[in-house]
């Protein structure tokens, strides 16, 4: 019955072959063979032509795939082969959108089922036509594929277009079969499939032995001979060999795929570092003369770069590949594959033969900069070669064959943006594209006038170039300058920079830029130092784009760690003060990471370091300093001094190079292990003092000898060393002792660059070389307080410099004692000598900055609370105030307030006036309402308390205090007390007999008043209080300043109509009243006459200071 089964089965009389399978499964008796043909709906497309006539299609080997090597039963002639398919030949019509889906007959013809056909080869010339449920199955896994990788237009698109099909449900397809992987996981898993040494077919259809030419089984379907035990055996070594096979394989496959990682990330190190390792990293080997560049033939690899043969301190030849393509393994063919491991790749891609070409050699400059810093110097030309087309630009064919390869990898990317550029978008990655094309076809083409056209291209290529094509465009040019050399470099590409150095776009000009310091180094030396250093100064002087600005001084940086033409030095310092002088801050921050230290370095090899660069930034400060006595140019100053601090890293690390120790350098054993805080952070690599000496370990290794030599042997013939004690420090001292100490900004400066100084030379020297220069000019001691040559230096910026840039560059309980005792010491000495006290202000101010010192301040001014002294006691009284602002809520309500009640029932007056300030600062900064009242309190007892009524000090200091911190206190305080006590004391001072006393509080009411004026007062408080307080005030004016009394007038006056305005219409808003009663007519008269009086400036800008 199996037999009949497979025949009709063969001869396609599937309507004979269903009833059969009907009546069996009917009557209990199913065959699988029909069963299993029956439930697959693979075996019923295109079964819509018309059977053939005579019986049989004829045997399956004549069946499959077109007919290919089968014959017809009864005769002796071959099936007819399909035609390999072609645009041309392909019928069009039968994939309309009509429906019509009729197959030609020829095709039906040739059709079998599916479960049969897979065990048959396909013919490698013949392409079966899709089937429709093999369509929907592919259409689905693509929508996947396209969604997963956010191809979300395009999956829209190719949905709309198979409208007939569900894309989010696999079942729709038709197939009774689960989803497969996705594509990915069926292109990945491709490489497992081989084919086995013999083909052969499942015994049940029934095949002839001549038909087994043209059969294949699909891999992983276990192969069934004969049902004898030697086949059964057969199939199971078979099997086992197979499965070693596929893991083998994958394995390979694998590895080949780590290799191509890791050889791709070798190429882009070695390019990011190529001129470092190869060009100038020679200068610590010194039997290397010169790095030729040799070409080789393309077998995978491009350009090899090898040192000189000879290299008998580091043993053996160095070799360094440039590139090394990605594509080799995939190039392989599969067959080849299979019978290659890994290394015999390797072996063949490095066993390739040196081209003829002649090796191009760079001009090594003679410098000695270590390979760590030319690194990092080369760190900041950006190159792009971490991606596909990166890494294609980053490398040049060099010949036939390595061309046709690059074009084998490039040109699949560039057709289909050629057939679809209609878009912008497209347009400029279709641009970029063709970069390796046109690079490749620039380097090897005979003809100069053609490279000259092709580079110019290449810089055309884009119209505005952004950031990512910049770099791949500069990647390209460091590309061909490694090919070409120094000559082509400068005939050929440098005119394509100098025809842009004026383009419209700031793109264009911003590749110029960039590029001058990307081919730095492949150029000849003397157009190096020349021509493209005055390229550089050009578009330094005349272009306006910051950027573009931004990117020439990092090019002068690095074109400053290649120059070694003397001659040059003091061009490089004008261009560098230029720099620091630039309004743009991206350009005078980039002067500090990249120009400036490059700068340096050069500075340091021609040993002008100490005796021209830094002298010479120290002479234009005190020249700064002589011509500014009635004005400092605080923003030179800041230019000047911030590039001495960014120049303390390479005049320490000249320090260590120049030891008595250096030559004991030696890293042996276990290195020593730096602290984290040891060095302030740099702002640029090229700042670290680790990159500056070549290796962090080397610089362990030295500051360990540096440290013991400060403490043991002392500083005898080191001359780099004692230049900075000798000359450089007592030089800044004197500087610092011309500053004026209310220069807030300029202290800061100062300070800082001290801090940096210490810290950069460490703990031993700051305690034995800088603390007792600055203690020597101080001279604290108490014979010294009457003396006003000792206390002169006392109230310069000295002061506040030694002590926030010197006595806090460590924090350890040593050091903090150390300032704490500083800071009494000065107040004590300031205090009884009835010295100005700006510098202790200074260094209030500057130390209150930073909460970590707000106990230490706090600490300092307890001891002047509790000093014998009321002089003492009175200054730090004063000092609360300018500590009240910064200090949390807490350290005011547990430290301050607690002192200034102690203060305010001193036994001295002038303490207790002392403090009244310091109040009224916690009434404006502090929001705690019991606080608040604790301090209202106090303020009320020095106003009402009778012992105070004829302290004329005392009210002039609350009068000043409310003026000044009215306007910004609570609304509550201001109207409930302040505004009436300044009613209080007005009234008050009209019954005063002494005209000086009278005219001086009055003054003072008038400023308080003017301040307040500009504050949201009510109606019941301005009829009540404001405008009394006012009328007293003109009273006082009448008679003793008429100026003053015009304005009262004017103010008097619009306040009254303000309060009848109110009473006629409801107020609109809460409107200030300066700003809505005084009109134009009044606020002239009343600037012209605020112009005459001689009110203090301070208190004449808070009328016009509004709530905050």
């Amino acid at each position: 019955m199996d037999a009949i089964a497979a025949q009709l089965l063969r001869d396609q009389f599937l309507l004979t072959a269903l009833e059969l399978h009907t009546e069996l499964l009917e009557s209990g008796r199913e065959l699988p063979r029909l069963r299993d043909f029956f439930s697959n709906p693979g075996n019923f497309e295109r079964q819509s032509g018309t059977p053939p006539t005579g019986g049989a299609l004829g045997g399956l080997g004549g069946s499959v795939l077109g007919g290919a090597g089968g014959r017809e039963p009864g005769s002796g002639q071959l099936n007819r082969a399909g035609s390999i398919s072609t645009l041309d030949s392909l019928d069009f019509a039968r994939y309309s959108d009509d429906g019509n889906r009729e197959t030609d007959e020829r095709v039906a013809e040739n059709e079998v089922p599916l479960q049969e056909r897979k065990n048959y080869k396909s013919s490698p010339e013949i392409q079966e036509p899709i089937r429709p449920l093999e369509k929907r199955a592919l259409n689905f896994l693509v929508n996947e594929f396209l969604l997963k990788n956010s191809y979300k237009l395009t999956s829209i698109t190719f949905s709309d277009e198979n409208h007939d099909q569900d894309f989010e449900l696999w079942d729709d397809v038709g197939l009774n079969i689960p989803k497969p992987p996705d594509l990915l996981q069926l292109y990945r898993d491709f490489g497992n499939h081989h084919v086995t040494a013999r083909d052969v077919v499942d015994v049940s259809v029934g095949v002839e032995d001549d038909e087994l030419d043209a059969a294949t089984p699909i891999l992983g379907s276990v192969p069934v001979f004969e049902t004898t035990p030697q086949s059964i055996e057969q199939c199971l070594i078979v099997q086992k060999l197979e499965d070693q096979i596929s893991v083998l394989n994958t394995e390979k496959w694998s590895l080949m795929e780590q290799i191509q990682r890791l050889e791709s990330e070798i190429d882009f190190l070695k390019n990011e570092n190529f001129a470092v390792s190869t060009v100038y990293g020679v200068a610590s080997h010194p039997s290397l003369k010169q790095v030729p560049l040799t070409v080789s033939e393309d077998n995978g690899r491009y350009l090899d770069i090898k040192s000189s043969e000879n290299d008998n301190k580091h043993g053996n030849t160095e070799e360094t590949s440039l590139s090394l393509s990605a594509e080799v393994a995939s190039r392989t063919s599969k067959d080849d594959t299979l019978n290659s491991v890994p290394c015999k790749e390797t072996q063949k891609l490095s066993s390739c033969a040196p081209s003829t070409k002649a090796a191009v050699h760079f001009d090594r400059p003679n410098r000695k900069l270590s390979p760590a810093f030319h690194q990092a110097l080369l760190s900041f030309c950006r190159m792009s070669a971490d991606s596909r087309l990166g890494s294609e630009v980053s490398r040049i064919a060099d010949s036939e064959k390595s061309v046709m390869l690059m074009l084998g990898r490039c040109l699949p990317h560039i057709v289909p943006n050629v057939l679809l550029a209609k878009r912008e978008k497209m347009v400029l990655h279709l641009s970029q594209e063709l970069i390796p094309l046109i690079l490749c076809t620039a380097c090897l083409h005979p003809e100069p006038k053609e490279r000259d056209q092709l580079l110019h291209i290449l810089f055309n290529l884009i119209k505005r170039p952004d950031d990512e094509q910049r770099q791949m465009i500069l990647t390209g040019c460091v590309a061909f300058a490694r090919h070409v050399g120094p000559t082509r470099v400068e005939a050929e590409l440098l005119p394509q920079c100098w025809e842009q150095i004026n383009h419209k776009y700031p793109e264009r000009r911003l590749l110029v830029a960039e590029s001058c310091g990307a081919l730095a180094p492949y150029l000849p030396k003397e157009i190096r130092s020349s021509l493209v250093l005055s390229m550089l100064q050009q578009m330094l002087m005349e272009d306006k784009a910051d950027l573009v600005r931004e990117a020439v001084i990092k090019s002068l940086g690095i074109i400053m760690g290649y120059i070694d033409d003397p001659d040059k030095y003091q061009q490089g310092f004008e261009l560098l003060l230029s720099a620091l002088g630039d309004p743009s801050e991206r350009v005078v921050s980039a002067t500090h990471q990249v120009f400036l230290p490059a700068y340096a370095a050069w500075t340091t090899e021609l040993g002008n370091l100490q005796f021209h660069l830094i002298p010479t930034l120290l002479n234009k400060i005190e020249k700064l300093l002589r011509e500014g006595e009635h004005g400092l140019d605080e923003h030179k100053l800041h230019m000047y001094l911030s590039a001495l601090q960014s120049l303390i890293p390479s005049l320490f690390a000249l320090v260590l190079q120049n030891a008595p120790f250096t030559s004991k350098a030696k890293l042996q054993g276990e290195v020593p292990q730096i602290e984290v805080t040891r060095f302030p952070r740099p702002v640029s690599p090229l700042q670290d003092v680790a990159i500056i000496i070549g290796s962090r370990e080397q610089l362990a290794v030295l500051l360990q000898l540096y440290d013991y030599q400060l403490e043991h042997e002392g500083t005898t013939g080191w001359e780099t060393l004692l230049w900075v004690v000798n000359q450089l420090l007592p030089q800044l001292i004197e500087i610092v002792g011309k500053i004026n100490v209310a220069s807030t900004a300029c202290v800061h400066e100062f300070s800082r660059f001290f801090w940096r100084l210490c810290r950069t030379f460490g703990k031993i020297f700051t305690n034995t070389k800088v603390k007792p220069q600055f203690q020597e000019i101080l001279r604290l001691s108490e014979e010294n307080i009457d003396s006003t040559a000792g206390n002169g230096v006392l109230t310069k910026a000295t002061v506040p410099i030694y002590a926030t840039g010197v006595l806090t560059c460590y924090i350890q309980e040593d050091d903090r004692k150390l300032l704490v005792g500083f800071l009494e010491d000065v107040m004590t000495m300031l205090s009884l000598s009835h010295a100005p006290l700006d510098s202790l202000k200074a260094s209030f101010v500057e130390l209150g900055a930073n909460p970590a010192y707000h106990e230490l301040l706090l600490t300092v001014l307890w001891y002047g609370v509790v000093h014998t002294s009321a002089l003492v006691r009175c200054t730090a009284a004063r000092m609360f105030e300018l500590l009240v602002k910064g200090v949390h809520e807490t350290l005011v309500a547990q430290r301050v307030v607690p002192a200034l009640i102690t203060l305010s029932s001193d036994p001295e007056i002038s303490v207790r006036i002392a403090t009244i300030p310091a109040f009224g600062t916690i009434m404006e900064t502090v929001t705690q309402r019991e606080l608040l009242e604790r301090v209202k309190m106090q303020l009320a007892s020095f106003l009402e308390d009778p012992q105070y009524q004829d302290q004329h000090s005392l009210h002039t200091e609350i009068i000043k205090t409310f003026g000044r911190v009215g306007p910004n206190a609570e609304p509550r305080f201001r109207d409930e007390f302040v505004i009436p006590h300044l009613h209080k004391l007005a009234l008050v001072n009209n019954q005063q007999s002494v005209d000086s006393k009278r005219l001086d509080i009055a003054t003072h009411l008038f400023e308080a008043y003017s301040a307040l004026s500009c504050c949201f007062i009510s109606e019941d408080l301005m009829v009540n209080h404001f405008l009394p307080g006012l009328k007293c005030l003109r009273t006082d004016m009448e008679h003793l300043s008429p100026e003053h009394e015009v304005i009262l007038s004017s103010m008097i006056k619009e306040c009254e109509q303000k309060v009848e305005n109110k009473t006629v219409q409801e107020p609109q808003g809460s409107m200030s009243i300066a700003a809505s009663l005084v009109s134009e007519d009044t606020k002239t008269k009343f600037l012209n006459k605020m112009g005459q009086l001689t009110t203090s400036g301070a208190m004449l800008a808070n009328v016009f200071q509004r709530k905050k």
